[in-house]
């Protein structure tokens, strides 16, 4: 079983001050997402699908759609405001699409086995896509609601120029995921690493703190749950133009019912990424330091 990639890239990088999956930071003009696409080619990943904004499509088209065709099937799909089940009016304030929940859903026609979910601005480490992997191997379609994540220490995850949002995990005996709770504001402090959330006093979180970073594993049944969940978020946040269906959200209210089991994947690698465009030359060394010590080649796609 050779899992998909389904990587969200409809973002227009309103914090990072433009299109950060475009951005070329590799040696020979890769950008951050060729590195997870090679990383989970290496670890048997069969297929790759974007989720992006129709005006995006031009761009992506050169620099990633063609090329890639040559080392993996590869596909997109858009995600855009007005892209709701049928019978749903979108708010006339409404500014951008619905959230990572949405965006996902969006892909439901292009993938039929389990897949992979990831952001775009994020490295995970080639470790990650190999556990992902590992764990669909011999996936079955019996194996119905079988979700995974891959779970970081939040000490590895945070950015020096910024807040950054974050799945706030427990994880039980079992190496199951009990709760995740998305909080939007997590930053490094010199009261240690805190989160806060809507006005309320600093929330001090462990370093060792596990948590979700859009890292997942699911099989074609959480598109049904994503459906399910999309209508109740739109009934209960209609009037909200900034509200965002998160993955998590979802991923909760199915954990907590007993419909699905989350095996969390232990990833001790270092996360580094494209929030703030203060990290740009952050990651540009960090992925030139991997070249060097032969962890990627010199040029990825020759």
């Amino acid at each position: 079983m050779h899992p998909t990639l389904l990587i969200l890239a409809a973002g227009v990088g309103s914090r990072y001050g433009g299109l950060k999956q475009l951005d070329r930071i590799g040696p020979n003009g890769e950008t951050l997402l060729d590195y997870s696409i090679y990383d989970a080619i290496d670890s048997g990943f069969g297929k790759v699908v974007f989720i992006i904004k129709e005006s995006l499509e031009a761009g992506f088209k050169e620099m990633f759609i063609n090329r890639l065709r040559d080392h993996v099937e590869v596909d997109y799909v858009f995600q855009e405001i007005w892209m709701v089940p049928e019978g749903i009016l979108v708010p006339d304030e409404r500014q951008k699409p619905w959230g990572t929940g949405h965006a996902v859903l969006m892909a439901e026609n292009l993938i039929d086995g389990p897949f992979a979910v990831i952001n775009s601005d994020d490295f995970y480490g080639r470790k990650a896509y190999r556990e992902l992997a590992a764990y669909y191997k011999d996936w079955t379609p019996g194996r119905v609601n079988d979700y995974c994540m891959v779970g970081y220490r939040v000490d590895k995850t945070l950015s020096d120029f910024g807040s950054v949002s974050r799945g706030i995990c427990l994880v039980n005996a079992n190496g199951e995921l009990a709760d995740v709770v998305e909080r939007t504001s997590i930053e490094r402090t010199p009261a240690g690493i805190v989160y806060r959330e809507g006005g309320e006093p600093a929330v001090v979180i462990p370093p060792e703190t596990v948590v979700s970073m859009n890292c997942w594993g699911f099989t074609p049944s959480f598109f049904g749950h994503l459906k399910k969940g999309f209508e109740t978020f739109i009934s209960k946040n209609y009037e909200n133009p900034k509200a965002e269906f998160y993955i998590p959200s979802v991923v909760n209210t199915l954990i907590k019912s007993g419909e699905a089991e989350v095996k969390v994947l232990s990833c001790d690698e270092q996360w580094f990424g494209m929030t703030y465009q203060e990290d740009r030359a952050f990651v540009m060394e960090s992925i030139r330091a991997l070249v060097r010590k032969g962890i990627y080649p010199q040029k990825l796609w020759g």
